[in-house]
């Protein structure tokens, strides 16, 4: 019978007896050790507070706004498409503004008119209060306040469900709690994790 170039390997001794305790086994390799200590973290969470769930909500609104901004934009757009034309044009141009002022203050960082005495806040919500009423004046208020209305309550949820890395909670002798690491800690965050499996 031809074996093609492959060897076939022949026991010259009967493998060792196995244990009698199921339960008592060897690692195999240093992969094994490597994967001991491997956690599995799970970012969606319940907080345990309410002070927690506004502290979490309000640093995932700041980390995901540009994120959450685009969700909102992205189902806006979309509603406007099949019928309001006008709004959608007015839309698109707003939003070039706003990115058109975004990039400016990305060109001159050092400027103290664009980041002291204009503040970034003030003029993205006179854009955002700008936009609505022209979405109001092309009738196309009862899209945006049904994107609202739909779009709002799952961002919420998203950021109150979200626990980031930063966020871990981290137990000390005096704090205890998701709010640890805003008072700080002399532990390592990575060392603690309180979402892993």
């Amino acid at each position: 019978m031809a074996n093609y170039g492959a060897k076939q390997r022949i026991p010259s001794s009967p493998p060792p007896p196995s244990s009698t305790d199921p339960n008592e086994r060897e690692p195999k390799g240093s992969q094994e050790f490597f994967y001991a200590n491997f956690r599995v973290y799970c970012p969606i969470n319940i907080p345990p507070t309410s002070e927690a769930a506004g502290v979490r909500i309000m640093r995932n609104i700041g980390s995901f706004g540009l994120y959450y901004t685009l969700f909102v934009w992205i189902i806006l757009f979309i509603t406007l498409i099949p019928k309001r034309k006008v709004s959608l044009i007015l839309l698109v141009i707003m939003t070039y503004v706003t990115t058109i002022y975004c990039l400016i203050l990305r060109a001159f960082p050092n400027s103290v008119v664009l980041h002291r005495i204009i503040d970034k806040r003030v003029v993205l919500t006179l854009l955002a209060v700008a936009t609505a009423v022209q979405l109001i004046l092309t009738e196309a208020g009862i899209h945006l306040a049904v994107t609202l209305a739909s779009s709002v309550p799952l961002v919420l949820v998203h950021a109150l469900l979200w626990a980031s890395f930063d966020a871990f909670e981290v137990e000390t002798a005096s704090a205890k709690g998701e709010l640890v690491p805003l008072t700080g800690h002399d532990q390592s965050v990575a060392e603690n994790y309180s979402d892993a499996v």
